[in-house]
């Protein structure tokens, strides 16, 4: 088939079959993985093998704006202001998944540790395209106004995916030498450290840049990608000899941005937005394109079930630990667990990296991550949705 049928197919079909799912309150997103399905080598195939061939670089494309766009919409002052909750909030969920899924896998899915941590970090981050739309909306409305609790599960969400991702990255190298050297391991804090010093400086060039050539809102935007772009070569490059994080970068390098120029990083973070639109449904319906539906739907598959439902009770244990002792409402507390259950936009980056570099446990780590989005996202959602106005109260504006 045609690489410009296919493409006609996935978006035309997408933002329908979209728009009509979610009058029955399901997450858009799932209809693109459910046509990715329909369409790929498991059911259909009449996919073009041309897109298939480059749909890796098409879902790195998709995480550089997933993280310019969380850079840009993370206010560190904000942060500083709620505390201990939402700094917690960060990383400690993430943290009690991971170490839920490390425990647990080897015992039930025959892998190693070092895979389970693999496995552990493609699930352990919430989804800011499920949950962010709706705490703006419970901002709107005036409900958890008192105590910030749309302001905190938004910041706390933002931050897990970027604490999520990095780790990603660093078991990823771990599992591709099969071994816990101590070279290996100081490639992780040494990259990024590494990655933050490249993320300042470029976000500082790019603040000069703005600040004395007065550019306008189409320049920032080329320029952020041709530098985040630029970033990820380099990091390729670099790689035999010295370790960069060039997604943490890009993260550092928005933040600068937002830091100093906040108009322009508010128009800046407009045009992502628009360009997230499209790959959205390119990236959810490339996963459901590489999921293996009979491994899915095979003894591994219902395992796997079962390992999402242990990650996420683990995921609840540490958001628990992260709202004891504060002001928030018992209430309010249920609704943050709530708010921390669904996955999708990190899952769909990262899922199927495992699978195309050729690891051992990629087709295990794809099937998880399309699984957990299928369950965890609608479920969320629809948790969310209708149960808000039950557990918060609402603050007129």
């Amino acid at each position: 088939m045609n690489i410009f049928l296919s493409l006609a197919i996935i978006f035309g079909f997408g933002i329908l079959g979209g728009l009509l799912i979610e009058k029955i309150k399901i997450p858009k997103i799932i209809w693109y993985i459910i046509l990715g399905i329909l369409i790929g080598p498991s059911v259909l195939n009449i996919v073009d093998d041309t897109l298939i061939s480059i749909s890796s670089y098409l879902r790195q494309i998709a995480l550089v704006i997933i993280l310019t766009r969380s850079g840009l919409s993370l206010d560190i002052n904000n942060l500083k202001k709620i505390g201990r909750p939402a700094i917690l909030m960060c990383f400690l969920p993430a943290t009690f998944e991971i170490i839920g899924v490390t425990i647990f896998a080897p015992l039930f899915l025959d892998i190693s540790y070092l895979e389970a941590l693999l496995l552990g970090s493609v699930l352990a981050a919430v989804s800011p395209a499920i949950v962010v739309p709706r705490m703006i909306k419970l901002m709107n409305e005036g409900y958890g106004k008192e105590n910030s609790v749309p302001e905190v599960i938004m910041a706390g969400a933002s931050c897990d995916d970027i604490f999520v991702i990095v780790l990603f990255y660093s078991f990823k190298n771990l599992v591709a030498t099969n071994t816990f050297d101590v070279w290996g391991l100081s490639q992780i804090p040494l990259s990024i450290i590494s990655g933050i010093l490249l993320g300042i400086a470029i976000g500082s060039l790019i603040v000069l840049i703005i600040r004395y050539l007065k550019t306008n809102k189409i320049i920032n935007v080329i320029l952020m990608l041709a530098f985040s772009f630029g970033m990820i070569a380099l990091e390729n490059v670099l790689k035999p000899y010295f370790s960069v994080s060039s997604l943490l970068a890009i993260i550092v390098m928005a933040l600068i941005i937002n830091l100093f120029k906040k108009e322009e990083a508010k128009e800046i973070q407009s045009s992502y937005n628009s360009l997230w639109q499209g790959f959205e449904i390119l990236l959810f319906t490339l996963v459901g394109i590489a999921t293996d539906i009979h491994y899915a739907f095979s003894k591994e598959g219902a395992i796997i079930v079962g390992m999402i439902f242990i990650a996420l009770i683990f995921r609840s244990i540490g958001v628990v630990i992260c709202v004891i002792a504060t002001r928030f409402s018992f209430k309010e507390k249920i609704f943050i667990i709530i708010s921390y259950l669904p996955k999708a936009t990190v899952q769909a980056s990262i899922g199927a990296i495992a699978l195309t570099e050729g690891l051992a446990c990629g087709t295990l780590v794809l099937t998880a991550a399309v699984v957990s989005i299928l369950i965890t996202a609608p479920l969320g959602a629809i948790l969310m949705d209708n149960l808000y106005k039950k557990l918060l109260i609402c603050y007129e504006n």
